[in-house]
Formats: structure tokens, C-alpha cells, sequence
């Protein structure tokens, strides 16, 4: 799974940022190595960020974005990309990709383990 994830900084160590469309650093990990690489935000300061960042994402081929903040507009965009977003998120690229790898495992033990209807 390709996550990415709106940092503050260039590394795993960097803390995830509240602000969606004007954080310097988007990183690109794989959830199970995590590898990653890391793209600058050439939006950090436009007009209407959120949503150039929202499409510039969509368009990356990832599955989930981990952001502090985001505004209706981005979710709009990444929602209609399939991609799913997990937001007021806190603490560092690392552990946030961790957190989420792990409640994804969760939720779909659970939905395994749910009885099937027939």
C-alpha cells in the first residue's frame, strides 16, 4: 500500500502537518517497507492549494493520504479518486503510517471474522 503523507519535514522523523495544502513535504511510503520518497510541495504558496495539491495527489497512484487538516475541497477531489483519507492525524510520518497500517489490519480482521449473510 503507497501512502502518502503531508509532512513538515523530508524524512520518517518529520511530524505530520496540520496544514493539507501548504505543508513543504509530501512523502511516499510503502506501508510494509517503508521505503519512501519525498516531493516538495510546489503549491505551499498559491491560492486554492488544497485543491492543486488534492489533484496533484489524485494523480500519484496512491491508495491513502495521513494529513493533520484538510479542507472539504481536497477531500472532494481524493474522495472521488478512490483515495482514502485519514485526517486529524498527530505524531511523526512513521508512526502515522503505522497507526494506520494497523487499524486498516483491524478493520479487515473484523470483517473477516463478521458473519456472512446468505
Amino acid at each position: 500500500m503507497r501512502i502518502c503523507v503531508i509532512a513538515e519535514g523530508d524524512t520518517l522523523e518529520s511530524y505530520v502537518a496540520e496544514d493539507f495544502g501548504h505543508a513543504p513535504f509530501f512523502l511516499i511510503v510503502d506501508a510494509d517497507t517503508l521505503d519512501y520518497h519525498v516531493v516538495a510541495n510546489e503549491y505551499a504558496d498559491s491560492l486554492g492549494a488544497g485543491m492543486k495539491v488534492a489533484d496533484a495527489i489524485a494523480g500519484m497512484g496512491v491508495d491513502a493520504v495521513i494529513t493533520g487538516g484538510i479542507g472539504s475541497h481536497g477531500l472532494d477531489i481524493l474522495g472521488k479518486a478512490g483515495i482514502h483519507v485519514a485526517y486529524d492525524e498527530e505524531g511523526t510520518v512513521e508512526e502515522c503510517v503505522m497507526d494506520f497500517k494497523r487499524r486498516r489490519e483491524a478493520r479487515i480482521s473484523r470483517q473477516e471474522g463478521s458473519p456472512k449473510s446468505g
